[in-house]
């Protein structure tokens, strides 16, 4: 996912410096925010330059192609509501189509964005389900700020594959 860190424990280093999931994540919306400008492409690049010091799994690979190539016009739409969301902890509503072409309405309290495979998704605390959802950005058929406060949540904990501590299980 845009945690490209798709292994528990394993870190990508730079100069002795590690990027964690969340960051990694956050790079992942600040690119989708950027659209598709030149300034986009080449932080795109850096950021597979940074990442790609160490030869990757198959899954790891395509994560990585999808992060750094730009996203379609709406979708991006879409991902620059969900990033302002994310930055004022404001709830966002969701029409969402899931897998089988149900649609629902939710609000969700949006926490981060990530990429795995081929898919970026929203990851938030879902207030109909009552717990953290991940959703995809193609099957999110329209997004809207609903102006609500969102408690503030910290994207570590909310990220897939991530080592669990005995003091945060």
């Amino acid at each position: 996912m845009a945690n490209v860190t798709t292994y528990p424990g394993k870190t990508h280093h730079t100069d002795g410096a590690a990027l964690t999931a969340a960051e990694i994540a956050a790079l992942a919306l600040s690119l989708a925010h950027l659209g598709a400008g030149p300034q986009a492409t080449t932080a795109r690049r850096a950021l597979r330059h940074l990442l790609d010091t160490d030869s990757h799994d198959d899954v790891v690979t395509a994560t990585l192609a999808t992060l750094t190539r730009p996203l379609e016009a709406s979708t991006a739409d879409r991902a620059r509501v969900v990033a302002a969301a994310i930055t004022e902890h404001r709830v966002v509503r969701l029409c969402y189509g899931d897998a089988g072409a149900n649609v629902t309405i939710r609000e969700v309290e949006p926490v981060t964005c990530l990429v795995h495979r081929d898919h970026w998704y929203l990851v938030g605390w879902c207030r109909m389900r009552r717990g953290v959802r991940a959703f995809r950005f193609d099957r999110i058929l329209a997004v809207e700020s609903t102006g609500l406060p969102a408690r503030p949540r910290r994207a570590e904990r909310y990220l897939p594959f991530q080592r669990r501590t005995a003091a945060a299980a």
